[in-house]
C-alpha cells in the first residue's frame, strides 16, 4: 500500500465520522414530524367544530319542535314530513322560522358554519310517546343530525360520519 492510498483511506474514514450535515438531517426529520403534528391538531379542531355545529343545529330543531308542538298548523310529527325541522336550508334563520315557508330549521342553522347541508341527514322522532298525536304535550321529541365529515387536509384520512342528537319535552 502506498502512502497516497493510505492517506486517501484515512481521509475517507475521517469523512465518514464527520458530523457535518447531521444538523440538517435532524432538522428535516423534526420539521416533517412537527408539520404532520400541526396539521393533525388543525384537523381535530375542524372536526370538533363540525360536531359542535351539528349539536347546536339539533338543539335548534328540538327547540322549534317543543315550542310549536301540536299547536302549530305546520306541526312536526310522524304524520307530517317535518319540513320545518328537517327541510332544506333557507336563505336566513328568520325565513326558516316563518311558518309560511317550508325551510328546515336545522339545515338553515348549520349552513352558517359553511358546512354542506345537502349531505346532512336530519331525523325527527318521538320516542316513547303516549299522547296522540305524537307531537303533543308531554311527549319527547328527538332530533338526530348525521353528517359525513370529509377531512379538510385530506392526507389519506378517512371520511367519518358524525352524529349529534338533542332531545326535549314538548311544551305546547
Amino acid at each position: 500500500m502506498t502512502h497516497t492510498s493510505s492517506h486517501a483511506v484515512r481521509a475517507f474514514k475521517s469523512a465518514l465520522r464527520s458530523d457535518r450535515g447531521q444538523a440538517q438531517v435532524e432538522f428535516a426529520l423534526v420539521v416533517i414530524f412537527l408539520f404532520i403534528l400541526v396539521l393533525s391538531i388543525l384537523e381535530m379542531l375542524f372536526f370538533m367544530q363540525t360536531y359542535n355545529v351539528l349539536a347546536e343545529s339539533a338543539k335548534e330543531g328540538v327547540r322549534y319542535a317543543i315550542i310549536h308542538g301540536a299547536n302549530n298548523s305546520y306541526a312536526a310529527g310522524p304524520t307530517c314530513p317535518c319540513a320545518k325541522i328537517d327541510g332544506l336550508a333557507g336563505p336566513s334563520l328568520a325565513a326558516a322560522e316563518d311558518p309560511t315557508n317550508s325551510y328546515g330549521i336545522v339545515k338553515t342553522f348549520a349552513q352558517y358554519s359553511l358546512h354542506d347541508t345537502t349531505t346532512m341527514t336530519v331525523t325527527v322522532s318521538y320516542p316513547g310517546g303516549d299522547a296522540t298525536p305524537a307531537n303533543k304535550t308531554p311527549n319527547l321529541v328527538q332530533v338526530v343530525v348525521t353528517y359525513p365529515y370529509h377531512p379538510f387536509f385530506g392526507l389519506g384520512w378517512p371520511t367519518v360520519t358524525v352524529n349529534a342528537a338533542a332531545e326535549g319535552r314538548i311544551m305546547n
